[in-house]
């Protein structure tokens, strides 16, 4: 056993959807928590199934796992389950011994006062690009069972003319009765459905069964527990990955397709014989320091290609920034062989340096655009849009996002679309977002990965033919009311409009329906009498399934549309509490709303509460960015899932962390010594990397008598290279080719060397780049000068330390490789919410405190608190070796030095 364990050391049960494991510790009925093996740990997970009724594009899934607990003693079961980050959480109830319990959907901000003292165990999470984790745990006794069930709802996207249905399943073992079952309904009539998994092998690719009839598909997957092997002799599961249903439907009217069901219709408009419109497109590419390596090559992979797809009807312009801004034209060029050609010669020579200067970037982009259209160079029935991609935070001219926003929306007056793509976890995504919204685009999160290269091109391939412009659907005044969002900027090829409302007039004789828009030669108009779907004729054996759905998709349509809503305080207020009283309407768990679950805690009959919550995309990119989940219950609770790679740092007096993400956890620890000492932090003898720190401490001794010490200097040093640094909290000076460059910290500036880069953004922080090799940053931590005691002081961080050889070593270096270690024996400490346990490790047994360490890297201020296990006493028996092993004579020395 290895890594966290929960507050009250559940067990784990692995059920679907969730990456769980079985935990050899449980909980007896009236005592201490003993320690078993895996095999004394008896639980049995009779079923799982999953059911998925899409009607209309509209997709309703309930997830359902049986389980018993088949030993002597009481155990906690966790259930988990990953959906869609797009879908909302409708429903969820746990049955224990014949008692219900159910979730009640509450505004979330009063859910979070009332329950606040009293929340257990329930929270939402982030789990890679497309889906979130539900997680509830209960305390089950000898000899029940438990049966979940959770039910979730969205409306599926088209995109790149296809729906998808993604289900991910990772049971972890083999389940008696596996079930899952998708039913498509569409009355317009289904083109194709295609399904397949990640972890289909040739033995159950034949279990996958698909029955599709003009309008209706089924698919199902129900293997065995004999099938479900992994291998003849091992216990283990085959299924471990993400089953995918993708599909398309008919498109024969010109106006659409209109469902109308119980007073309420749904209108879909994907017109199939449109002819593209021609664009003209400015690509603004970031290029500042930090798109150093992979991200700078990505982006020139994708460039290239993207460059080749171009229409020849097309008129595009290139413009790389960083704190200057480089047009590769002075206006735009048709893509003409010839021209592409050209930019695809200078897309070839795309490199890193500099600051981010985001608003002259982009208000370039706006003038070629606006200057072109008035010399009337591009064509009149065309498409202005600009793709913006940047990998950072502006630090270079106009700093204020929201004066940036200002100067875009401005400038671009609304007559150009801007699409913003955000590279990586350092940027604003929200920033990005509502630029977007406010330019008639969206905003996309390309993620630091293999494949950002194809995230790009995909995201180009979905904006690459638009077929209208300025898109209107209109219906009777007379017969609708309460509609969505009807009138649209640009329709896409491959994707689909869709408006719902409520009807007034039960008259659908009358009801006409408009669309109009602007195509590529002449104006787009259609108009069409809306005829409303008998579904008992076309389905007669399951009218029971169809319900109010097409109430519930104008619900969920109108609330993603209210949250999305922009402009003054009190109209953004306005839309807040609409969305909210529809969210609570419709029981639907939204940003603006909560589930609360009482559930059974103790047999003296005390209750506890759940609490799971929306996840908003700046929680899930800052849950990523901090490597670990946004939680929607109180810290007291002590659940930790990391998503990055590690990170090792060492900032305030002094704190040492170790964030550990294939144990889903982090050590801390705190090293005291007399000011002036200098430690080794980092040293590689092969790579002929060094780090040293030395600490400085308070002006003088504080009243409580604790004197506080800091780091205040670092010394870096790649022997290799013949690069050496140093920083403190006055400036930078760094020695590479015989010279010494003095950097301040009083002004953003880049330094790009031949074996080292460094980009210093003003007052705040420095990162050093070593050519193929490791990066660090340092921030810095200012003081007021007049404050009695403290003093400025800096903070060291370390990125991708695996590039570092097996041989690292330093209080920090040692932990880059990992580190092995098991926690149990959790029992109450001194402070009620910083329990204690036991921690093996090293061959010692070490008595540690769960507890908080901040990490300043996106709050240099505040800091933001990171649950961690805290090591006492200097980090014995965690580090290798005392501390004095770690104290050198010098800055850029090492301890063999001194030997």
């Amino acid at each position: 056993m290895s890594g966290l364990l929960r507050a009250r050391l559940p067990l784990l049960l692995p059920l679907l959807w969730g990456c769980v494991c079985l935990r050899p510790v449980i909980s007896e009925d009236h005592g201490a928590p003993q320690k078993r093996s895996i095999n004394e740990v008896s639980v049995e997970v009779h079923s799982v199934s999953v059911d998925c009724t899409v009607t209309s594009r509209f997709a309703r899934t309930v997830v359902t796992s049986v389980a018993l607990n088949k030993a002597n003693a009481s155990q906690e079961i966790f259930f988990e389950v990953e959906l869609p980050k797009t879908a909302f959480i409708t429903d969820f109830s746990m049955e224990i011994e014949g008692l219900v319990y159910v979730g009640e959907v509450k505004e979330k901000e009063k859910a979070k006062k009332q329950y606040e003292k009293d929340v257990s165990s329930g929270l939402v999470k982030a789990s890679g690009r497309k889906m979130e984790k539900f997680s509830v745990s209960v305390n089950i006794a000898a000899q029940s069972n438990v049966t979940f069930v959770l039910t979730h709802e969205e409306l599926l996207q088209r995109k790149l003319g296809q729906y998808e249905i993604l289900t991910r399943v990772k049971p972890k073992s083999r389940v008696q009765n596996f079930q899952m079952v998708t039913n498509i309904y569409e009355p317009q009539g289904i083109v194709f459905v295609d399904a397949h998994a990640t972890f289909l092998s040739d033995d159950l690719l034949p279990l996958v069964e698909k029955t599709v009839t003009d309008n209706k598909a089924h698919v199902s997957f129900s293997p065995t527990v004999e099938q479900q092997r992994k291998c003849p002799d091992c216990e283990g599961t085959l299924i471990d990955g993400d089953f995918v249903i993708k599909y398309d439907v008919n498109r024969e009217k010109s106006f659409g397709d209109i469902q109308i069901v119980n007073g309420y219709f749904v209108h879909f408009f994907a017109p199939s014989d449109l002819r593209r419109v021609p664009k003209n497109v400015v690509f603004v590419i970031d290029m500042s320091g930090s798109m150093r390596g992979r991200k700078i090559e990505q982006t020139r992979e994708a460039m290239l290609q993207i460059l080749e797809d171009l229409h020849e009807d097309d008129h595009f312009a290139l413009i790389k920034f960083d704190d200057k801004i480089v047009s590769w034209k002075n206006s735009l060029s048709k893509a003409t062989d010839e021209n592409v050609a050209e930019a695809i010669a200078d897309v070839k020579t795309l490199d890193h340096r500099g600051g981010t200067n985001i608003n002259d970037a982009v208000i370039s982009g706006v003038n070629l655009l606006v200057n072109d259209r008035q010399k009337m160079k591009l064509p009149e029935r065309s498409v202005d849009m600009i793709i913006l991609l940047t990998d950072g935070m502006p630090n270079y001219g106009e700093q204020n996002l929201e004066k940036i926003q200002e100067n875009v929306r401005s400038a671009a007056g609304g007559n150009m679309s801007l699409f913003c793509l955000g590279f990586g976890n350092d940027v604003d995504y929200s920033f990005l977002d509502v630029m977007s919204k406010q330019n008639n685009g969206v905003a996309r999160r390309i993620y630091e990965a293999s494949d950002a290269t194809l995230q790009l091109q995909a995201f180009y391939d979905e904006v690459a033919s638009p077929l209208l412009l300025e898109v209107d659907l209109r219906y009777p005044d007379n017969a609708v009311e309460m509609l969505t969002t009807n009138h649209f900027s640009q329709l896409f090829n491959g994707s689909e409009i869709v408006v719902a409302g409520r009807l007034t007039d039960n008259d659908l004789d009358n009801f006409m329906v408009d669309v109009m828009g602007q195509g590529f030669e002449e104006d787009y108009k259609v108009q069409g009498q809306a005829s409303p779907v008998n579904w008992i004729d076309i389905y007669p054996d399951e009218e029971y399934i169809f319900g109010d759905f097409t109430e519930r998709l104008w619900a969920y349509l109108t609330i993603q549309q209210l949250l999305e809503t922009r402009g003054p305080s009190d109209e953004k207020d306005n839309a807040t509490a609409k969305a909210l009283d529809l969210s609570l309407q419709y029981n639907f768990v939204t940003p603006l709303t909560s589930m609360v679950v009482t559930k059974p805690e103790t047999e003296d009959g005390t209750d506890s509460f759940l609490i799971a919550d929306k996840l908003t995309e700046e929680q899930r990119q800052e849950a990523e960015r901090r490597g670990h989940p946004y939680m929607s219950v109180n810290p007291a609770v002590y659940t930790h899932t990391y998503q990055s790679s590690p990170t090792y740092f060492v900032d305030g007096d002094p704190h040492f962390m170790i964030e550990l993400p294939e144990k889903e956890d982090a050590l801390c620890f705190n090293i005291n010594d007399r000011p002036g000492t200098i430690f080794s932090l980092v040293t590689d003898p092969q790579s002929g990397i060094l780090v040293n720190g030395q600490i400085i401490g308070d002006k003088k001794i504080p009243p409580d008598g604790k004197m506080n010490t800091y780091f205040w200097r670092f010394g870096i040093v790649h022997q290799t290279l013949g690069v050496r640094l140093e920083v403190n909290t006055r400036d930078i000076s760094v020695f590479q080719d015989s010279k010494w460059v003095k950097l301040l910290w009083s002004d953003s500036a880049s330094l790009k060397g031949l074996n080292v880069d460094l980009l210093v953004t003003k007052e705040r922080s420095l990162m050093v780049t070593l050519k193929d090799s490791v990066k660090f940053v340092v921030l810095l931590h200012k003081v007021w000068e007049k404050h009695p005691y403290h003093r400025d002081y800096l903070g060291f961080y370390t990125l991708d330390s695996h590039l570092l050889s097996p041989a690292v070593h330093g209080l920090l270096g040692q932990f880059y490789h990992g580190i092995e270690y098991e926690v149990s024996e959790l029992r109450p400490g001194e402070v009620p919410e910083k329990p204690d346990a036991t921690m093996f490790v090293k061959g010692q047994q070490l008595n540690v405190t769960r507890g908080w360490q901040r990490d300043f890297r996106r709050d240099v201020k505040n800091g933001e608190n990171v649950p961690c296990w805290f090591v006492h006493n200097n980090g014995t028996g965690l580090i290798d070796g005392d501390v004095t092993n770690y104290v050198v004579s010098e800055l850029f020395k090492t301890v063999q030095d001194q030997v």
